[in-house]
């Protein structure tokens, strides 16, 4: 696995670039067009760049599961062509895993772009990150980039930053604008100019780590989707990393998570090499916040009692994957977790 000094930066986006919409999982984008043609509009609007679909973007979801070889087709001529600057991921879905057999690693170390998107798109970041290229786990562009009544400033600064920024991103703010889960269905186009409701922000929570500051190389994905990789030849490596997991709206429950934890612990020397773990607020527009606790509790249970990591920073709570609005991640990059100033930075370059 490259280490944070050897990942291949993309080139960063420019205003009037060109970049390419895949489907590499769900086929959502066939099923809600009008949410699509939001997404498009918003994502040109706020990025000022143009958009263009691959061959099988808006194929049916039937079409999709068929042919995980196409999928995987669209990436790499999406790659290959020297039109193309950038790549967003339409959303996220359970049939990235099936790319594998598909990808071309070398082809990806070859054509670094950006490429952006979270939840079972971490299949596809893993595989960026197994040839030596960093990436983004950030919006895609039905769930985040299409969001109801417009882009998020929140979730615009990250990708901005990220994706188009001329220095480091610098500083990872907290969210001090309220998140939501709401869940309004894609199906009635009525809902697309319809705010979600939102819940207070009430901080991220630093669960330990005394006054220390520590850094690694960012690896950041949906935990299910992780566990799902166990075996696989993109699992990453985990030594030296800051790991910066979240959950899925499936809400899976604290149990779950403490299960999927000692699973990946076990396959990465329990954990030893771990720089700091990051946790996401949980996702699931049923779960109630007064439970998101739990979760603390259930990663202490795991990495405190039973791992006996009780020096290692643990940060709960923050802005990133199945709650919106969510900052952008460079998968790959420099990333510091300062206990002492209650401050997480990225303090390089991550784009070319």
């Amino acid at each position: 696995m490259p280490d944070s000094h050897s990942i291949v930066l993309p080139r960063r986006l420019r205003a009037g670039d060109t970049v390419a919409i895949a489907s590499l999982s769900s086929g959502a984008a066939h099923m809600f067009p009008h949410r699509y043609a939001a997404g498009v509009r918003q994502l040109v609007a706020a990025l000022d760049v143009e958009v263009i679909e691959l061959p099988h973007t808006r194929a049916s979801p039937e079409f999709l599961e068929r042919h995980p070889e196409l999928r995987a087709r669209d990436l790499h001529g999406a790659l290959e062509d020297p039109n193309i600057h950038g790549i967003v991921s339409t959303i996220g879905g359970d049939e990235s895993i099936r790319l594998l057999p598909f990808l071309d690693l070398e082809l990806i170390a070859a054509n670094p772009k950006p490429f952006i998107g979270f939840s079972d798109t971490t299949v596809t970041h893993m595989a960026f990150l197994a040839a030596g290229v960093g990436s983004f786990y950030g919006p895609s562009l039905l769930a985040g980039f299409a969001e109801n009544a417009g882009i998020d400033p929140y979730a615009l600064d990250g990708a901005r930053r990220a994706l188009m920024g001329e220095e480091a991103p610098g500083v990872w703010p907290p969210n001090e604008d309220g998140w939501t889960v709401e869940f309004l269905d894609w199906a009635d186009p009525s809902n697309q100019e319809r705010p979600r409701a939102r819940t207070d922000s009430d901080g991220w929570r630093w669960l330990q780590g005394g006054e220390a500051v520590v850094e690694g190389r960012c690896i950041a994905g949906c935990l299910e989707v992780l566990d799902w990789l166990r075996g696989t030849a993109v699992m990453p490596d985990l030594d030296g990393a800051v790991l910066a997991i979240e959950t899925s709206e499936e809400a899976p429950s604290p149990e779950h998570v403490v299960r999927m934890l000692r699973a990946l612990a076990a396959g990465s020397d329990g954990f030893g090499g771990l720089r700091a773990l990051l946790f996401g607020r949980p996702g699931g527009a049923d779960l109630d916040p007064a439970t998101h606790v739990d979760y603390d509790i259930a990663l202490l249970r795991v990495l405190r009692e039973e791992l006996g990591l009780t020096d290692l920073p643990i940060v709960t709570g923050m802005d990133f994957g199945h709650t919106d609005p969510s900052w952008t991640l460079p998968i790959g990059a420099r990333l510091v977790v300062d206990c002492a100033a209650r401050e997480v930075r990225f303090p390089d370059r991550v784009t070319s």
